[in-house]
């Protein structure tokens, strides 16, 4: 399978039909064994398994996956289903070369998207991406990996962009093997294209909630210059935490009619942020304008600032995981 083109590994992936309810052990035996059928000797999911296993337990390379495999319990090897040897039916753990050159033939669309959840029922998804640093040699450059995740912070899928591509060609391909109806999708400023609208709107039936910034110059200058003094339809937020004291005020207003030029566009929004420093008393403020098509019967200003606030949860529940607790950037 592809390793480079997310959409052709996308395409080839198993289906996800009747997956939602089977355990991490039965999803990954759907996966197809990349392996010639000569010379194998341990089992594919086992093989995942152990180096998956060895991952959590705080390993960072092939080299300490095989050193944690090899010194693994019987009763650990057990449950990873590793290979049975001998009358006494010993437990043998996959070597570090068989585990490294396993996990690179998997294909790793169809392994994150049977690992993720069903987004069906979900308040809201955040896509966003991150690059692996520590993935770029000489002149190939750094793995951009793009994901999605639910609002409490379960991982639906990700998927490599390709090279000389950027997120923008890979937004849909990440979203299309499952059902978004009546999901709210977040993103920030890169994917508010039209395209990404109509394909949510039209052809998934969801819903959008998208950051407008100065990269889309002509909708950021009439979202600014709309009557945001006059309205009425606000939320006040108050918290203190990581070291600064945060109040948000998010406004509403329906733009039904008013000629904004964006596909299905019911709603603008402006999140007025105040910080402060707790221990130097600096304080800083942020205005930041985002789009959606729900209405105003649909979200409050309530709604609409926790569900832009959910964008967050992808960077500080899969993007700091991985950079502080896995070192993916260090890898």
């Amino acid at each position: 399978m592809c390793r480079q083109s997310a959409t052709v590994c996308l395409v080839k992936s198993p289906a996800l039909e009747g997956v939602a309810g089977l355990s991490l052990v039965e999803r990954l035996r759907v996966l197809p064994d990349p392996r010639r059928r000569r010379g194998v000797r341990h089992p594919f999911v086992a093989v995942v398994l152990v180096a998956a296993s060895a991952v959590v337990a705080g390993v960072r390379s092939y080299a300490a996956i095989g050193q944690w495999s090899a010194s693994a319990p019987q009763h650990a090897l057990a449950r990873l289903g590793a290979r049975v040897v001998g009358p006494l039916r010993v437990r043998v753990a996959p070597s570090a070369a068989t585990i490294r050159r396993v996990i690179g033939l998997v294909c790793p669309g169809g392994l994150a998207e049977l690992s993720g959840v069903d987004p069906v029922g979900a308040d809201s998804v955040a896509v966003d991406g991150k690059a692996a640093r520590g993935s770029r040699h000489s002149q190939t450059p750094a793995a951009h990996l793009l994901a999605a995740m639910t609002c409490d912070g379960r991982t639906v899928t990700q998927l490599r962009v390709p090279n000389k591509t950027n997120e923008i060609t890979c937004f849909a391909a990440v979203l299309e093997p499952y059902d978004l109806t009546e999901v709210t999708v977040t993103a920030d400023a890169l994917h508010t294209q039209r395209g990404h609208v109509r394909f949510l709107v039209e052809e998934k039936k969801a819903h959008y909630l998208l950051v407008v910034k100065t990269n889309q110059p002509g909708l950021h200058s009439r979202l600014r210059s709309l009557p945001w003094k006059e309205v009425t339809a606000r939320r006040y937020d108050r918290e203190t935490g990581h070291g600064r004291k945060e109040t948000r005020v998010t406004r509403a207003l329906t733009v039904t009619g008013l000629g904004l030029d964006f596909p299905h566009a019911a709603q603008a929004v402006r999140i007025l942020r105040h910080r402060t420093d707790l221990k130097t008393g600096r304080c800083s403020r942020q205005t930041i304008y985002a789009i959606t098509d729900l209405t105003s019967q649909q979200a409050s200003p309530q709604r609409l600032g926790r569900l832009a606030r959910s964008q967050w949860t992808i960077e500080n529940r899969l993007h700091f995981v991985r950079d502080t607790t896995f070192g993916e950037d260090a890898s």
